[in-house]
């Protein structure tokens, strides 16, 4: 058995050209040697790969630009050279900018710095925004901790920075854009010093959390305007006793009129289901929207499910609409969350963390039915290094996997797609677990790959991003998990490639 080695690098600067780095991702041996070679993939196969510079990986999200279909990938704190510059100047981690439009050759277009990372992204098009440009895209990217600010990146390779929502925060991390109405759900950390760059000013206070949630109306990105804070109760200023756990992000469906969000990523989580109009549109005007009172924060709230202490509720992944008439006469339609747990601790030094489906038919009373596991002796996951469980569920609501397939990152046991036809009885159907390149970062000692972050598109394509340096992969389907999205399958036959 071939222990975790990591060959020196081959350039003075430990950085790999995007066509090398492909290379070795086709050509290394499996991020957990060789033990493994016959078990890193199954019903999928890599298309493309790009190194995003070396920079360590968190939200990939893709949108169709004309005829051009980009990727645009947020980065956790770090630096590295950007190779596109005379010079190879070493830049702050930010946003890889990457056209995908042939995902077997994809291109890296440009690096935008953050001011330590800016891990999360998300697109419109202004078309689709109500006063946005015809025409145009824009960007709404975390700026390190401290800023929200939005682009327009109708040129990808040269992002224009239209106006800064909030700047001043303590903390930042997931957001959601609705673009078809323009509101955007922003995850923030609010202190005293919080400001609203070209907007009349509010007097904001320390909230006691290092994220909670802050709504924007940016139906014009160039003129954001700020709608209200919210949290959960015992979160805002004032407020005394036990604090609950702070907002990893929010996922609204303008159908239902529900926003769903999740609370404490890996222990003490909250799955919350919120009424959106409530919560947009107050039914008793808030007296503050910058520092609301107890009853304005409750007012919304349809239910503050908790998990139990040592779980979590990374991502709250809405699937709603199921008919399931096996279940009998009453109660035929169903709606679940795909609840997502976060893994923290290296080689297993917490409790396990996976994937939960819980069904919210019955709102006030959400229930788990089933889960998603990847089991660890699989792969002796919890030695070869890195974090092994759950991370992020895709959040694309695209019609290609929605109610047939959800992709989960699973860390150093890569993508896990799980046929999710039957929420009671969901089945893992395909897996990808990238290799380790030169650029791949340790752990510990250790070299194994932590795919963090994974979306999937309209062309039934899934995109993976690795935290450990790696870059990003593009991945298709194949064998049995491409005949459910293709609607092929009948549920029998061989289930491999």
């Amino acid at each position: 058995m071939r222990t975790n080695i990591r060959k020196k690098p081959l350039m003075a600067a430990g950085i790999l050209t995007t066509a090398l780095a492909t290379l070795l991702a086709l050509s290394v041996g499996p991020a957990q040697g060789d033990d493994h070679k016959n078990k890193s993939k199954k019903n999928m196969r890599l298309v493309g790969f790009n190194d995003l510079q070396a920079r360590s990986a968190y939200q990939p999200i893709t949108q169709q630009q004309g005829d051009r279909w980009i990727a645009y990938i947020g980065h956790h704190n770090g630096s590295a050279p950007n190779t596109l510059l005379p010079g190879a100047p070493v830049q702050t981690n930010g946003v890889s900018i990457v056209d995908v439009t042939d995902p077997k050759r994809p291109v890296y277009l440009h690096h935008l710095p953050g001011v330590a990372g800016a891990q999360m992204v998300r697109a419109c098009s202004g078309d689709e925004l109500p006063f946005g440009e015809s025409g145009h895209t824009y960007l709404l990217r975390s700026n390190g901790n401290l800023e929200h600010q939005v682009f327009d990146v109708t040129n990808p390779s040269a992002p224009v920075l239209v106006s800064t929502p909030v700047t001043g925060l303590g903390g930042t991390h997931k957001s959601y854009w609705e673009c078809s109405t323009g509101y955007a759900y922003i995850a923030s950390g609010v202190v005293a010093g919080t400001t609203l760059p070209g907007q009349p000013p509010v007097v904001f206070q320390d909230w006691r959390t290092n994220r909670m949630t802050q709504i924007f109306d940016l139906s014009d990105p160039k003129n954001p305007v700020f709608i209200r804070n919210f949290g959960l109760e015992g979160q805002q200023p004032g407020a005394t006793g036990d604090v609950p756990q702070s907002l990893h992000g929010c996922i609204p469906v303008i159908e239902r009129n529900r926003v769903y969000c999740g609370h404490g990523t890996r222990a003490n989580g909250h799955l919350v289901i919120l009424n959106r109009d409530e919560l947009l549109h107050p039914t008793i005007p808030l007296a503050d929207p910058a520092n609301p009172t107890p009853a304005e924060l409750t007012a919304p709230l349809i239910v503050d499910f908790l998990t139990p202490t040592f779980m979590g509720a990374h991502t709250t992944f809405p699937v709603l609409g199921y008919e399931l008439p096996q279940l009998g006469p009453e109660n035929t339609m169903r709606d679940f969350i795909v609840l997502v747990n976060e893994a923290i601790g290296n080689e297993c030094t917490e409790s396990r963390q996976m994937t939960f489906m819980v069904d919210i038919t019955d709102e006030v009373h959400p229930y788990p039915v089933s889960n998603l596991n990847v089991a660890e002796a699989e792969g002796d996951y919890c030695t070869v290094g890195g974090r092994f469980g759950s991370h992020a569920s895709n959040e694309n609501f695209t019609s290609v996997f929605y109610r047939k397939m959800v992709a989960i990152s699973w860390f150093n046991a890569g993508v896990r797609m799980w046929d999710i036809r039957d929420p009671f009885n969901p089945k893992e159907v395909a897996y990808f677990i990238p290799r380790i390149t030169e650029n791949t970062d340790d752990r510990n000692g250790k070299f194994a790959i932590q795919t963090n972050n994974v979306e999937v598109d309209d062309r039934g394509l899934v995109y993976i991003t690795d935290r450990a340096n790696t870059g990003l992969h593009i991945l298709a389907l194949t064998g049995k998990a491409r005949k459910i999205i293709d609607g092929r399958d009948d549920d029998n036959g061989d289930d491999s490639d």
